[in-house]
């Protein structure tokens, strides 16, 4: 199996994406993570351009490395000086790396109109800083920028920069699709070009603008190139470079070309959702190879197949890149979705097609009033529950009030004890909310009542009330997010609305749907859900009364 290296350029050129600032301690930890994940080259940034690298360069020092191999970036000299006299080129040394990735221009539009120079003293300038960093003993791996566009225009003198690097020793040619303009077979023309022109292996480093650049790597790869340059999840300035996510699993599943082994690759999903922690960017979930959805199946049609045959809606088994399969409940379901999801939740012992069938027209008609289950799996999982016909929920609803009323707060002795004039804009309005609720547990109903901010926390302050006397432990759930969807907006305030909540009890999450025309309803029925999920998952068990009463009251309806 042909070997292809990898360089990651996430810590420099991904940085210059809009919105990521790595700091030196998140440079270190991905560094880490990129080793650990096989990485041939990681390029830790440009030390003559910021305090930050020279940092990070320093601190890699005493760091030592299980496969990567540590580069510093840089530009060539500047026009019409010494390559010794250059600050970038002894930064770029000084950085202690084995290897120094260089820059230059190859296009003979960009060294005329925004280099400013001949295209001689760009050649010079490619060649001296090369020598003088081989002088130093460094690898050099030349980054010629704008390849493709210079190939287009100057075929001649674009490769001329290319020799002029290679004569001066440079190790590795790395041809660069900066703008991110070109498609697939003008980079494979280019790169059969460069190799038959110039004995040096050659690399590939492509950008999104036209969103081609994994398969612009691919066909660069395919012509040829043996060093791949990309970042994780594709950060990059603009649309971003190739994907290294897309990249590495694409050679090495797809083309059968070794780039990390198997055990590594395993990995990949999980350094993928690492480093979008640390730059603070949400992953897509639609990301292939590591997204959260990327191997998630919804349609009925699908989950039968996939079912009978894995490979029948997955081009490739998940856990190879780490990830996994998922099945997702709605009204697009079919009986074999029911049936999936439930054995996922373990719950598929006693579920026969038939009864499969009846769930699947619950959700179907649930969810024509407003209900998704396919991000609620608390309440998906209650309805197979509740299903089974000796079920017996911890806890049922009477009835609630929930009561919003604004309020004049009375002044303070303080605030009295002011001016006649001032002491008539004394005091302050309030909105309270109180809510109260009965709940029955077993044959024992509990009558409470509670203030919260806003009607929704009062009720779930309200309710909580009434069940901790009979589980303690229902105290550890907190509501952790709150959702709130208009379904139809035409409607004005009469719409129908959707109460997405994700609650945890501070080791595990979940989440739960309700929908009504009534918010606080809608509201009930997920909060309500939420802890009956809980509880249901956690044995819970009214073995702990302490009322003797049918009807108890807690604190007579007292506030809290």
């Amino acid at each position: 199996m042909a070997e292809i290296q990898i360089y990651d350029t996430t810590l420099r050129d991904g940085a210059q994406q809009e919105g990521i600032s790595f700091s030196v301690a998140d440079k270190l930890k991905i560094t880490k993570k990129l080793d650990e994940l096989g990485i041939h080259f990681i390029e830790g940034g440009w030390p003559g351009s910021n305090p930050k690298d020279v940092q990070f360069f320093a601190k890699t020092q005493n760091m030592s490395f299980s496969n990567a191999v540590l580069c510093s970036f840089g530009a060539t000299k500047r026009p019409h000086t010494k390559a010794e006299d250059d600050p970038n080129l002894h930064a770029m040394v000084e950085a202690g790396t084995t290897v120094a990735t260089i820059v230059g221009k190859s296009s003979d539009i960009q060294v005329t109109h925004v280099l400013g120079v001949t295209l001689e003293e760009n050649l010079k300038m490619i060649s001296d800083s090369i020598r003088y960093l081989k002088f130093h003993g460094l690898k050099v791996f030349f980054d010629a920028e704008h390849f493709f566009d210079g190939f287009k225009s100057d075929a001649p003198y674009a490769i001329s920069t290319l020799q002029a690097a290679a004569q001066a020793g440079a190790d590795c040619l790395v041809l660069c699709d900066t703008n991110g303009g070109s498609i697939p077979h003008g980079i494979a023309q280019a790169v059969r070009a460069v190799r038959k022109a110039i004995p040096v292996p050659i690399g590939i480093h492509t950008h999104n603008d036209a969103e081609l650049a994994v398969a612009n790597t691919l066909a660069a790869v395919r012509a040829g190139a043996t060093h791949v340059q990309g970042t994780i999840n594709g950060y990059g300035e603009r649309c971003g470079n190739a994907n290294l996510c897309s990249v590495i699993p694409a050679l090495q599943i797809k083309m059968g070309l070794r780039c990390i082994n198997r055990k590594q690759l395993a990995t990949l999903t999980e350094v993928s959702r690492y480093i979008a922690d640390l730059a603070h960017v949400p992953l897509s979930p639609h990301q292939p190879y590591t997204g959260s959805s990327a191997f998630t199946h919804k349609a009925g049609l699908h989950v039968s197949g996939l079912n009978k045959l894995e490979k029948s809606y997955q081009h490739i088994e998940p856990d190879l890149v780490g990830n996994s399969s998922e099945v997702l409940i709605s009204e697009l379901s079919g009986i074999t979705n029911i049936i999936c999801k439930a054995k996922e939740r373990g719950l598929d012992a006693s579920l026969g097609a038939e009864k499969a069938r009846d769930i699947l027209n619950q959700v179907k008609l649930l969810e024509s009033q407003g209900f998704q289950y396919e991000g609620a799996e608390g309440s998906f999982e209650l309805l197979v529950r509740r299903a089974q016909p000796d079920y017996t929920p911890p806890f049922e609803l009477v009835d609630f009030v929930v009561i919003v009323e604004r309020r004049r707060r009375p002044p303070t002795i303080a605030q009295l004890s002011t001016s006649a004039t001032e002491s008539n804009k004394v005091g302050h309005e309030d909105v309270m909310s109180e809510a109260t609720v009965k709940v029955k547990v077993d044959n024992k109903v509990m009558h409470t009542a509670a203030e919260g901010n806003g009607p929704v926390n009062a009720l779930d302050m309200a309710l909580r009330k009434a069940l901790v006397e009979f589980y303690p432990d229902i105290a550890r759930i907190q509501l952790i997010d709150y959702k709130v969807r208009i379904l139809e907006g035409s409607a004005g305030t009469e719409s129908q609305v959707r109460v997405l909540i994700e609650s945890s009890d501070g080791e595990q999450k979940w989440r739960t749907v309700g929908s009504s025309t009534n918010i606080i309803e809608a509201s009930w029925l997920a909060l309500a859900d939420s802890l009956e999920y809980w509880l249901v998952r956690n044995n819970g068990s009214s073995d702990q009364h302490t009322a003797d009463d049918l009807e108890i009251t807690a604190s007579a309806p007292s506030v809290e």
